[in-house]
């Protein structure tokens, strides 16, 4: 079943780096390993069981900058995520797909209790129905610069299958609703990142 607790950590390299530098990156039970090739930048997944697993990871998060440090355009980016509910749940800790994506709202928290009934049918009714999306799994960040609720999403198919998903009217109404009632910052509160399982 999903990890109670996520740490995501982002890596943005320089045009200079070397793939060889991902030779030894090993994904597991508990750690996955992802890149945005688009962007250079590496998606690090680490699932804990809970908060006091996670304190006892600091000298690996430490050597994990120290490895990166030579070829690494601006500092690592963290954030630490709490499950709130899986509306496509994994087996694993973790997603085990070909691809993640990475969905970002940050709601308004007087709306915060009306948003989760809302996106119960809504949003995750249109994954729930989809065959392309495999996992979509919910969060809610407890340490972030840029708080909110973020939607691990996990598929291995065709991207472009996968994407048609969110581009239909019916999910293109969702959107507009969240942006109008519920999301900070209107439609600017949204973001998208793909990633892809890393094969260096």
């Amino acid at each position: 079943m999903p990890s109670k607790v996520v740490l995501i950590s982002r890596f943005k390299f320089s045009p200079r780096f070397k793939g060889e530098i991902f030779a030894d990156l090993i994904s597991s039970d508990r750690v996955r390993y992802y890149l945005d090739y688009d962007e250079m930048e590496l998606l690090q997944l680490r699932a804990y069981d809970d908060l006091a697993d996670f304190s006892g990871d600091e000298y690996e998060l430490e050597a994990d900058v120290e490895r990166f440090r030579e070829y690494m355009s601006a500092d690592v980016v963290r954030e630490l995520l709490m499950h709130v509910e899986s509306p496509k749940p994994c087996d694993s800790k973790l997603p085990d797909t070909d691809y993640i994506q990475l969905r970002h709202v940050e709601v308004l928290p007087e709306k915060y209790s009306e948003y989760r009934q809302w996106r119960a049918g809504t949003i995750f009714q249109v994954v729930k129905e989809s065959v392309a999306v495999e996992v979509f799994l919910a969060y809610h960040s407890m340490v972030s610069g840029q708080p909110g609720v973020m939607f691990i999403a996990g598929f291995s198919g065709d991207p472009a299958e996968y994407q048609e998903v969110f581009e239909t009217d019916r999910y293109r109404e969702i959107v507009r609703q969240a942006g109008s009632n519920y999301i900070t910052g209107g439609m600017d509160g949204l973001y998208t990142r793909n990633y892809s399982r890393l094969t260096f």
